[in-house]
């Protein structure tokens, strides 16, 4: 007994501590339509922060030429000290321009009020709409963001309008489903999501979501982050915190 007993500390232990991970995953994705002077676009994406501190561990690991930061929803959530999430903001806007979506856990503080701080410091809010980036050739990057899907708040047609004249979109959603209502005519080719958490916790390979991965589907690219941050419990298990280092190209 006493054995099984000291076997759960240790799995709870370490389940603790690998929520505490500071893990950085770099990509390159290449696209035929990404528009060539542009060269590179760097992205760091972070999702899923919830209760978490920002840690210098990971800021440290970041590449200095980035060129904007992506907040993919859950931010924060009920019970966050409101000094925290402005911590952690000032932490994210140090490193480039910052644009942000809505999570469904954002919500519970209340979306005045965070919108409110976000528009303080300085922060893009991307709710159903679009932000441009435009290249020396006058070639035009489209970050379009949706609020999020679980209370329908999301009206990916606003955005997608709004940003008709880009020459190449990146599509921000909380939530991974945003991908079945992309039309393919749209010409959205990369979509960055997170709210699943990879499952967060994982026994033997299976877990409530799929491990967070790039799909290279047909109607877009999707990335599915495995998030920052945990939700209910914070313990993870076969499902590692992560943020991202995104380096976009043409293909040659």
């Amino acid at each position: 007994m006493l054995a099984i007993v000291c076997c759960f500390i240790i799995m709870i232990a370490y389940m603790s501590f690998k929520a505490k991970e500071n893990h950085l995953t770099k990509h390159i994705i290449k696209f035929d339509k990404f528009p060539k002077s542009f060269h590179t676009i760097n992205i760091f994406f972070i999702s899923d922060i919830h209760r978490r501190i920002v840690s210098d561990k990971l800021l440290e690991t970041i590449p200095p030429s980035i060129d904007f930061v992506v907040i993919g929803g859950d931010l924060t959530e009920s019970g966050v000290p409101f000094k925290r999430v402005e911590q952690n903001i000032k932490r994210l806007k140090k490193i480039a321009p910052v644009f942000f979506v809505f999570g469904n856990n954002d919500y519970e503080v209340g979306k005045e009020r965070l919108e409110s701080l976000l528009l303080k410091q300085g922060i893009t809010i991307l709710n159903n709409s679009a932000a441009f980036i435009t290249s020396q050739h006058n070639e035009k990057l489209a970050i379009l963001g949706v609020e999020d899907m679980t209370l329908e708040r999301d009206k990916l047609d606003l955005a997608v309008r709004k940003a008709a004249q880009a020459d190449f979109k990146l599509l921000i959603s909380h939530n991974p489903d945003i991908y079945h209502k992309v039309d393919e005519n749209a010409g959205i080719s990369l979509i960055l999501s997170g709210h699943t958490h990879g499952g967060q916790i994982r026994l033997f390979g299976f877990g409530l979501y799929e491990k967070g991965k790039i799909h290279f589907l047909k109607k877009a690219t999707l990335l599915i982050s495995n998030g920052y941050g945990t939700s209910g419990i914070p313990l993870r298990l076969g499902a590692p915190a992560e943020a991202h280092y995104i380096q976009l190209k043409a293909n040659q």
